[in-house]
């Protein structure tokens, strides 16, 4: 398995994604995250995904999950010509949903798991990867995915990494995308219901490449359970 798991697009640098996807290829940029959007704010989203990625050196384009929705061997065929998938960020709990609705999460766990396909996201697209939607009520509502599809929220995640995530904590010198109470909303959530996280910051990624999951930063990497925080216990951002 290959994928690259960061808060805010490339978090470390687009050379970190190079590097765990090993070279070019076709990337499916898939930005359900967004669906709850109106169409021209979408438009323009993923837009601005298509842009860095094929400047990198990629083929990419989108893969638009809505026409999919009930569709699930269209969407594995779909699935099947492409190199890489990437998530973009938005409402976590509404990319979920599509997921859910297209088949998308089940494919996708297959194929990232057996190598068919590297996987790339961030912000709702790195989360999503995660085994638990848990505290991600803090930043994203629930209630947009009903409001679209009309079924419930789905809080589990497609388990791609064993830990969870809390995304856009603050760095020294630079503004963070959630605030204090979001973050510590979120954390107390993982917290209570015993799941270990680890907090990414803008610049940070957690990625594999087939030798075990890293933390990767601008000053450097380690091993991801060495970065993670068990379950009842935190540390200072």
């Amino acid at each position: 398995m290959r994928a690259f798991l960061s808060s805010y697009r490339f978090g470390p640098g687009v050379d970190e994604l190079v590097r765990v996807w090993g070279g070019t290829g076709r990337v499916a940029v898939v930005a359900a995250a967004l669906d709850a959007w109106p169409e021209t704010a979408r438009r323009s989203a993923v837009t601005s995904e298509l842009g860095p990625l094929r400047a990198a050196g990629f083929d990419a384009d989108e893969l638009d999950l809505r026409p999919l929705v009930g569709r699930p061997d269209a969407l594995r065929a779909r699935l099947r010509g492409y190199d890489h998938v990437w998530v973009r960020g938005g409402n976590t709990f509404v990319l979920r949903a599509q997921l859910a609705r297209t088949g998308a999460d089940h494919a996708l766990h297959e194929a990232v798991s057996t190598g068919a396909l590297d996987y790339g996201g961030y912000s709702a697209g790195a989360c999503v990867a995660t085994p638990t939607l848990v505290g991600l009520d803090s930043s994203d509502d629930p209630t947009d995915a009903r409001r679209l599809t009309g079924a419930p929220a789905v809080w589990e995640g497609l388990g791609l990494v064993d830990v969870a995530l809390v995304v856009h904590c603050p760095r020294p010198g630079a503004p963070a995308l959630a605030t204090d109470e979001e973050i510590e909303a979120a954390t107390s959530a993982l917290r209570a219901a015993g799941r270990p996280y680890v907090r990414l910051t803008d610049a940070d990624a957690v990625v594999t490449h087939g030798a075990g999951w890293e933390f990767v930063s601008p000053v450097g990497r380690e091993t991801l359970r060495a970065r993670a925080e068990p379950p009842g216990r935190g540390q200072p951002s």
